[in-house]
Parts: C-alpha cells; structure tokens; sequence
C-alpha cells in the first residue's frame, strides 16, 4: 500500500478511519491539508541540514515528513498514542526522527532546546500553545528562531503594541527575546476537519539582546501576571499592593516619574522597556 498524501483530504480522511482516529477538538486535532501553507511555513523557516526542530503536536506527521525531506533532525512531541503509533510506524527506521509521547506541558521542552533544538516549528495544539512558548522563552537557552500556526486573535496579542487591548502579559514575554511578526492569516478550510476560527502563521526571529536586561525575571513575570489580572487600574494603584513591591513607605507616583511612567498609565499603557525599569527598580528595593 503506498503511503498516503497528507496534503490530499480524500488520503487523510481514509488515513483517519484505518486508524479510528476521531479528531478531538479538545486537543486541538485539525490536520494542515493545504499544500501551499506547508511549504510556506517550510520556505519561511529557513532550514539547513544542522537544524534541530523542536516539534510540538506533529499530529499525522505533514510537517515532519518536510522536515526529513530536507535532512534535518526532528524531535517531536505528541499526546496522542494512537498518532504516537502512526508516527513510529510512518517513520520507521529514520534516524533523524526523534518521537516523545507526552503531554508538552509535562515534558520538559526547555531540556529539549537546551540540549539542542533550536527551532521550534509546529501547528501548535490550540489549546495549550501560549503556554508551551511562555515555558520555551523562560528557558535559560531560547530556539533562535520559532514560526507557529496559532489561533488569530492569539496571533494579534503576540505582535500587539502598547496602548492597544490586545497588548498584554504574552505580547511583553515573548517580544522582550523575540522580534514578532504575521507570515499569513490561513482559512478554516486549510485544515481537516475545519476549525471553527481563522489561525496565523507567526514568526519569532530572536533579537541580538533581548529589550531589557533583567535582575530577576521571576520578580518580572509575576509583577506582570499581577498588574494584567487588574488591567484597569492604574500603576499607583496596583503597586501599592503588588506581591513585589518597592520599600515600605515609598513616594510611589514619585518614583514612576523618575522613570518617565505616568502614575495614572495602566498595564497596557507602558512599553516593554518601561516595565523593565519598574521591574528592576523593584528588585533593588525588594520587600517580597
């Protein structure tokens, strides 16, 4: 039996009833069948044969098929063990395929780049995505470069700028390393079964040095998670009582206009670099 076409709805559609797969909207099981979407997500990763791909969700395989293809190595990380049995199966004896069957929220992503992946290219599962990539970018070694598929609107808070609604804790944490920018939105109908909203490509090129140097990116990463769960308030405000704070009896408007910061500015108001001057001036003076 020749091996089927992933990018052919009719080969995958037969190729999920010989498994007796039943995609699941919970783990965000919608398959890429476009053919010009794969290879604009493989063109635009740029690969070369030392590439390490960090793969997360390959699902049936159609992106990692192209990997191989080109000759690069390939780990990839799947919850599903009726897909994980497809895979082993469909990539038998390939030396450059590596296959983890796990929950990535389990698995240890950050020990996979570390140890050498240093790209990380998917149609992340939907469902867990931004928090599989706010895991990869607190790594102490980040992938030089990612390109996703996401869900659209995720897409918008990834590239989303200061002062806009859309702008919030993931477009800080993952624009702080990376330089964030839309490839190309994709339709519903690119996949099978269809989702029932539009997704995007998205590209992460790693800056030379991330926007702001941190003393502790702890200390950072909560006083955001705070600040964005109280969104509408304004800094004086929220820092008054924030789980990092700065010394007791502080002038607090006093000490933001020594940072150039509005007292009155909310969360989404202030730019990357000044959230790293409030993180920092934190640190300095941190009563925990």
């Amino acid at each position: 039996m020749d091996t089927p076409s992933l990018t052919r709805p009719s080969e995958v559609q037969a190729l999920l009833q010989a498994l007796e797969l039943k995609p699941s909207r919970v783990l965000g099981q919608n398959f890429l069948i476009d053919r010009n979407i794969l290879w604009q997500i493989i063109m635009g990763a740029g690969l070369r044969e030392t590439d390490h791909v960090l793969e997360i969700g390959p699902g049936l395989g159609v992106l990692t098929e192209a990997f191989l293809e080109l000759g690069v190595r390939v780990t990839a990380v799947e919850k599903d063990p009726v897909l994980c049995r497809h895979l082993r199966d469909r990539f038998y004896g390939v030396k450059a395929f590596t296959l983890i069957e796990g929950d990535a929220l389990e698995v240890d992503v950050v020990g996979l780049v570390a140890a050498g992946a240093n790209k990380l290219i998917s149609n992340l599962p939907y469902s867990v995505g931004n928090r599989i990539l706010v895991d990869v970018v607190g790594g102490t070694v980040i992938p030089e470069l990612m390109l996703v598929m996401v869900q659209r609107d995720v897409a918008n808070r990834m590239t989303a700028k200061p002062g806009t609604k859309s702008y919030g804790l993931l477009t800080i944490l993952l624009q702080n390393d990376y330089s964030v920018h839309i490839e190309k939105h994709v339709s519903p109908t690119c996949f099978l079964p269809p989702p029932q909203i539009w997704s995007s490509i998205v590209r992460f090129t790693r800056r030379p040095e991330p926007l702001i140097g941190l003393q502790d990116a702890q200390v950072f990463r909560t006083l955001l998670k705070w600040a964005f769960s109280q969104r509408r308030k304004q800094m004086s405000t929220l820092l008054k009582n924030a789980p990092y704070r700065f010394e007791e009896g502080a002038d607090i408007p006093t000490i933001l206009i020594a940072l150039g910061i509005n007292p009155k500015d909310r969360p989404e108001d202030l730019s990357i670099p000044a959230w790293g001057q409030v993180a920092n001036r934190v640190v300095r003076h941190c009563t925990g």
